[in-house]
């Protein structure tokens, strides 16, 4: 009988997540793949979970689990674990994820291991992968003693892949015990974005302390309006205060593939690299030519930024008949 790997889906504005998709073709990959899927989500939701690998999705849109923090789901959750003991449980790394798995690691006295790119099940036993050093090394991980398997997956770890397949789809009984219904929510704020998000971008301008100063993110934006690509910066970019949180790229920030990513003043620090070096081209911009940025680049531009970026710009207005 194949191993059954579980993988705890979420939706966020009224789509999949990204991750949870990748975390399906890995599950897949290993054994048998089934879903859990709590509260509002799209119509087609359990149509695409079956479509990624999923078997069977265990679900509840009852309205528990979006008014009240994460107690209901680590119940909902630990209750399904206990009846059906899959061999390990997928959780990305998000806000929830985070939560719901270290939720079930109190619960049922196990550990959990995070920041993985990819395992493998070995006599009953998980083996983690883990990229170590920004990717330089990877590490092997182990989880021992009673309890389920809880891995927290990076995203960005896997190609999402549709397999074509459907899914059953089974009821989860709604915890009713009122110590669960503690923390209520009682609001939610949208931070308006513009443009494309950098998790999903297919082409990305990042920049760092080489621009010098907040202002000159302005025409980083320009270049990604001009190519239909998103914005990002250094953790050293986002201390200093010259952008938001949001944009940041590495170890610390978000984890990013694209199709082309654009370095600007960047000299490539092991963080940074981590979150952006599995992108498919890499165009890096920097006066040093021995900044380690060059090292993962497929194309490297010794020059001043202020100088090659605006040259840039132009030459793609005029490429596209724009001025």
């Amino acid at each position: 009988m194949a191993d059954r790997i579980w993988v705890y889906a979420e939706a966020v504005e009224g789509t999949l997540t990204s991750t949870t998709l990748e975390m399906l073709t890995m599950a897949t990959a290993a054994g048998e793949a089934e879903a859990i899927l709590l509260g509002s989500a799209p119509d087609d939701a359990v149509g695409a979970l079956g479509a990624y690998g999923a078997r069977t999705v265990y679900r509840s849109d009852d309205p528990v689990f979006d008014e009240y923090l994460m107690r209901p789901a680590i119940e909902a959750v630990a209750h399904l674990v206990e009846m059906h003991h899959p061999s390990a449980v997928l959780f990305a790394s998000s806000y929830a994820g985070r939560d719901v798995a270290a939720g079930l690691s109190a619960r049922f006295g196990c550990g959990a291991i995070s920041d993985v790119s990819g395992f493998a099940l070995l006599n009953g036993r998980v083996e983690a992968t883990i990229p170590a050093l920004g990717g330089s090394y990877v590490a092997k991980s182990t989880l021992v003693g009673a309890g389920p398997n809880l891995l927290l997956v990076r995203p960005k770890s896997v190609e999402a892949n549709p397999v074509g397949g459907t899914a059953n789809v089974e009821p989860v009984p709604v915890p009713t015990d009122d110590d669960v219904r503690q923390v209520r929510i009682v609001d939610r704020v949208a931070v308006p974005v513009e443009g494309p998000q950098l998790e999903g971008a297919k082409n990305i301008v990042a920049g760092g302390r080489g621009l010098k100063s907040a202002e000159a993110f302005h025409m980083l934006h320009e270049l990604a309006d001009l190519i239909g690509g998103a914005v990002g910066a250094t953790r050293a970019v986002v201390d200093a205060a010259w952008v938001p949180y949001s944009m940041q790229i590495g170890q610390t920030g978000k984890t990013v593939k694209a199709d082309v990513y654009i370095a600007c003043g960047i000299s490539g620090a092991i963080q940074h690299l981590a979150g952006m070096k599995s992108s498919k081209h890499i165009v890096a911009i920097n006066t040093d030519a021995q900044a380690p940025i060059f090292s993962v680049a497929d194309l490297c531009v010794v020059g001043d930024v202020f100088q090659v970026v605006p040259q840039l710009i132009e030459e793609i207005k005029k490429r596209k008949g724009l001025g």
